[in-house]
């Protein structure tokens, strides 16, 4: 198995050895930093490729927020993510990191079991990405022929495999794919089988969310539930339509980044995807349909 490698950023190096025992038995490469302006030199100067920064908010000099702007101003970093660690829970200092590109956050003195929730979440996002690209590439031709198409879909599976094929339409493809995956899992999580906010956060915190997802999945009341996305290619812009047979949700109180959901192992994905893969995302009605343009 191919190992991510993670950067840690922290000046104390007993916090460093602390995290690095705690990820001993995940499938990753750590490289442990207590200077990050020593950490900065190494990123731009190395061939390895990274898929994680964990860096400490309040390290001295260089500190977190300006390591984070660093980052996102460098394109060749566009894909690496982010966990902050901080002791401050002022919501503006969070919000703050948020508007940066912080999509994590990790409150100290932190559970063991929050710290390898977010990390295996940044590392997904991270992967998915990846994999984006790597599998638009040989779809180009199909691209052009595109007027609109349906499909349905019914669990991660079929997510996996039709997002890079919905994004690959769009101009920058690895954005429009993160943004398009979380769509399209709320409305099987949520929608279709219920999940609640509160029972992912203990989910994902437990290691157990995906096994809930496949239970659910079985049980009489689900089995011929399908969400659907239509994708629609326009003169000036790309639009995907997704709708899910649930109840609908709150959407509005998802639409901004949240500084008291920020240490939450879930609830950032529409706010981040409003942000970041999409010109404009509405919910018209209930909040069991989601609609989402791309401009070309």
């Amino acid at each position: 198995m191919n190992r991510d490698r993670v950067l840690i950023i922290d000046r104390e190096q007993s916090n460093l050895n602390l995290i690095a025992r705690l990820l001993a038995n995940e499938p990753l490469i750590l490289d442990l930093q207590t200077d990050s302006s020593a950490a900065w030199k190494k990123l731009e100067s190395t061939n390895d490729h990274y898929s994680l920064v964990i860096i400490d908010s309040a390290m001295p000099g260089l500190d977190g927020l300006g390591f984070l702007h660093r980052l996102r101003a460098n394109p060749r970093f566009g894909g690496v993510q982010v966990i902050m660690q901080t002791s401050a829970t002022s919501p503006e200092k969070v919000s703050e990191g948020m508007q940066a590109g912080a999509y994590y956050y990790l409150f100290k003195p932190f559970r063991p079991e929050a710290l390898i929730s977010i990390v295996r979440g940044a590392i997904e996002d991270h992967r998915n990405q990846r994999s984006v690209r790597h599998l638009i590439k040989h779809q180009e031709a199909a691209q052009q022929l595109l007027l609109w198409a349906e499909y349905r879909f019914r669990d991660l599976h079929d997510i996996n495999h039709l997002v890079p094929i919905l994004a690959g339409f769009t101009p920058k493809p690895h954005l429009t794919a993160s943004g398009l995956a979380d769509l399209m899992v709320n409305a099987v999580e949520h929608g279709n089988l219920g999940i609640t906010y509160q029972e992912k956060a203990r989910l994902k915190l437990d290691g157990g969310w995906e096994a809930e997802i496949d239970r659910r999945l079985t049980l009489p009341a689900n089995r011929d539930r399908f969400a659907f996305v239509r994708i629609e290619k326009e003169k000036t812009q790309i639009r995907y339509t997704i709708t899910d047979q649930g109840d609908g949700f709150d959407w509005w109180r998802f639409l901004e980044f949240d500084p008291e959901r920020a240490f939450d192992p879930n609830g950032r994905g529409i706010a981040l995807a409003r942000r970041t893969s999409f010109s404009g995302l509405e919910f018209p009605g209930k909040g069991n349909v989601a609609v989402a343009s791309v401009a070309l």
